[in-house]
C-alpha cells in the first residue's frame, strides 16, 4: 500500500514545510514573543495527520532544530525562556508523531474492514468467468456507498443445459439494506437456471423464491420492494440471444454491421420481480440475431440515470458510439465505466453494474464448458 504522502497531492506534502519556514522567519523577526510558534505546531500536527511517519519525523526534527538555532542566535539557550521554548517545540513534535501513529492504526483497521467487505462482495457477487462456451465475458460493479463495496445491483452468469444464461438486476434502494435481496436473488438464479426450460419459467421461479424468502429481507423491501431484472440466454449452436425484460433497462448491442451502438428495447417490458401478485401476464421471450464479433452490454440504471452537472442523463448510445469499435467485452466495459465517470464528474447517486458478453468468431459455441470452463 502506498504511503499517505504519496497519495495526497504534492502541495499537501509541501504545506508543513511552508508553515515551518513562515514560523521560523516570524520568530527570527520578533524573538521576544515568538509569534511564529503556532505555525510550527500546526506544521507538526498537519504532517502527523496527512503524511508518512518518515515525513512527520523530518518535520519534527526541522522544528526542533530551527528553534534551537534561533535560541543560540538570540542568546536564550541557557535561560528559562529558551528551555521552555525548546520544550514546547519538542512537545508539539511528539504530538505530531502521536497523531501519525493513531491515524496509521485507524488506516490499518479500515483496511482490514475493507478486506472483509471485499471478501463478502466476492462471495455474494463473484466475478464471472472471462471466457465460456464461445463467449467472452467482462463485468464491473460500483456501489453508490463506496465504503460498502456492494449494494443493490447484481449480475450472474450460469452455464446450463439450455445454454449460457445471464442475469442483471437492480433491487429497489441501495447500500447494505439491499444486500439481503441480492443474495436471495442470485442464489435462486444459480439454482433455477439449471432447472427451468425457458426464460419465462425461470422468471416465475425467481418470483416464487423471492416471495418465499421475503422474511429474510428488510421491512421496506418486504412491503414496497421490487427488483428490475433482465434475463438473457445464449442457446448452444445458435447465433442468437433471447431476452426477457422484467422492468429493466434494455441491453445495448455493439457491432454487428449496423449502427455502432443500438439499444435492444423490449417490445413489451414486463413488471419487475416482486410484483407478480398484481396478476399481470409476463411478456414473451424475444430472440434477436447475435452474430460473432458482436458485444451485448447489460447495465443497470446507475448507468442510464447518471447525471452530469446540468442534470442531463447519460446515454450509452451517444457516449459509446464515438469510442468504438471495441476489441471485446473487457474493452467495452472499461470504456463505458470511464465515460460514465467523465460524465458525472463526481460521486454517483446510485449503484452501477455492467456486464458485457462478446460472441467470439468461428461459430456460436456449444454451450458446454470445456477447456474454457467456469
Amino acid at each position: 500500500m502506498a504511503s499517505r504522502s504519496e497519495q495526497w497531492p504534492s502541495y499537501v506534502r509541501v504545506a508543513p514545510w511552508l508553515l515551518i519556514v513562515g514560523g521560523l522567519v516570524w520568530n527570527s523577526l520578533d524573538p521576544a514573543d515568538y509569534w511564529g510558534d503556532p505555525l510550527l505546531a500546526a506544521a507538526a500536527v498537519l504532517s502527523g495527520a496527512l503524511l508518512s511517519l518518515r515525513d512527520t519525523v523530518a518535520v519534527a526534527l526541522a522544528n526542533v532544530t530551527g528553534i534551537l538555532v534561533l535560541a543560540v542566535r538570540d542568546g536564550s539557550i541557557g535561560t528559562q525562556d529558551g528551555y521552555l521554548e525548546l520544550v514546547n517545540t519538542a512537545f508539539a513534535a511528539l504530538l505530531g508523531i502521536g497523531v501519525n501513529r493513531v491515524v496509521a492504526w485507524q488506516g490499518r483497521r479500515l483496511a482490514r474492514v475493507r478486506s472483509v467487505a471485499e471478501a463478502a462482495q466476492r462471495a455474494v457477487l463473484p466475478e464471472p468467468p472471462g471466457r465460456v462456451a464461445g463467449l467472452d465475458v467482462a463485468a464491473c460493479y460500483r456501489a453508490a456507498q463506496d465504503e460498502a463495496l456492494i449494494g443493490g445491483d447484481a449480475y450472474a452468469l450460469q452455464v446450463t443445459p439450455y445454454g449460457v444464461r445471464v442475469l442483471i438486476a437492480d433491487v429497489r434502494g441501495k447500500g447494505l439494506h439491499a444486500v439481503g435481496a441480492v443474495s436471495v436473488l442470485l442464489g435462486a438464479f444459480r439454482e433455477d437456471a439449471h432447472r427451468e426450460p425457458d426464460l419465462g419459467a425461470l422468471a416465475d421461479a425467481l418470483e416464487r423464491t423471492l416471495a418465499r424468502e421475503s422474511g429474510q429481507l428488510s421491512e421496506e423491501l418486504r412491503l414496497e420492494g421490487f427488483i428490475t431484472a433482465l434475463l438473457v440466454e445464449f442457446p448452444p449452436g445458435e447465433a442468437v440471444a433471447r431476452t426477457l425484460d422484467c422492468g429493466h433497462p434494455g441491453p445495448y448491442l455493439l457491432g454487428g454491421g449496423g449502427p455502432g451502438v443500438c439499444r435492444w428495447d423490449a417490445a413489451d417490458p414486463g413488471l419487475p420481480l416482486g410484483m407478480g401478485g398484481l396478476g399481470v401476464p409476463r411478456p414473451g421471450v424475444e430472440a434477436r440475431p447475435f452474430p460473432p464479433g458482436c458485444t451485448l452490454l447489460l447495465v443497470t440504471d446507475g448507468v442510464t440515470e447518471a447525471r452530469d452537472a446540468a442534470g442531463e442523463f447519460y446515454d450509452p448510445v451517444r457516449g459509446l458510439a464515438p469510442l468504438g469499435p471495441f476489441a471485446g467485452a473487457g474493452e467495452a466495459v472499461e470504456a463505458l465505466v470511464a465515460d460514465v465517470a467523465r460524465w458525472t464528474g463526481g460521486p454517483r447517486d446510485d449503484d452501477m453494474a455492467v456486464l458485457a458478453v462478446t460472441r467470439r468468431g468461428g461459430g456460436g459455441g456449444s454451450g458446454r464448458v470445456g477447456d474454457e470452463g467456469v
